[in-house]
C-alpha cells in the first residue's frame, strides 16, 4: 500500500503536468526512491493509484532503464558505454569492475552492495570514459582510479 508520504509526493508531480497519467515516471520514481526498486505489487498500487492498468505502467516502467523492476544493490554504477566512451576505453573500466566485483551487467554483488549496468550516455563525452554511481559522476576516469571510487560507497 502507498504511504501517505508517497502519494503526497506523487500529487506534487500531478500538479505540475496536465493530465495525471502524464506524471506516471515521477511516480514510480517517488515510490523506488522509498523501495528501491518497483516489485510487481508496487507497480499495481502505482498503476492504480495513477488512474492506469498495471500494463499500460509497466510499458512505461520497461522502457526507463533507471526504473528498477528488480532488487538492485545499494549503490547502481552506470558504466557509460557510449561511443566516446568507447574509443577512450571503457571496456577496460568494465572489465576491471566486472573482476573486482565479481558481476556482469545487470548483476548484484554478494552483499548487495553494487549493482553494475551499462548506460547509453551519461552526457559527458568531452571527458570520457565516464560512469556514475548513485548521481555521482566521475569522468576522465581510470582503471587505477576504481578502487578508490568504490572505497567511497562502504
Amino acid at each position: 500500500m502507498l504511504t501517505t508520504e508517497e502519494k503526497n509526493e506523487i500529487e506534487k508531480a500531478v500538479s505540475l503536468v496536465p493530465y495525471r497519467k502524464a506524471a506516471c515516471v515521477e511516480a514510480l520514481k517517488v515510490v523506488q526512491e522509498k523501495r528501491r526498486w518497483i516489485s510487481d505489487e508496487s507497480l499495481k498500487e502505482v498503476a492504480d493509484y495513477m488512474k492506469m492498468t498495471a500494463e499500460e505502467l509497466d510499458s512505461v516502467a520497461t522502457f526507463y532503464n533507471l526504473i528498477f523492476r528488480k532488487p538492485v544493490g545499494r549503490h547502481i554504477i552506470l558504466v557509460c558505454d557510449s561511443i566516446s566512451c568507447w574509443v577512450m576505453g571503457y571496456e577496460k573500466i568494465k572489465e576491471q569492475l566486472t573482476q573486482e566485483l565479481g558481476i556482469e551487467y545487470g548483476g548484484t554483488t554478494a552483499d548487495g552492495k553494487f549493482t553494475m549496468l551499462p548506460n547509453p550516455c551519461l552526457g559527458t563525452c568531452d571527458c570520457a570514459p565516464a560512469l556514475m554511481i548513485d548521481g555521482d559522476l566521475y569522468r576522465n576516469i581510470t582503471v587505477q582510479q576504481l578502487p578508490e571510487i568504490l572505497r567511497n560507497y562502504e
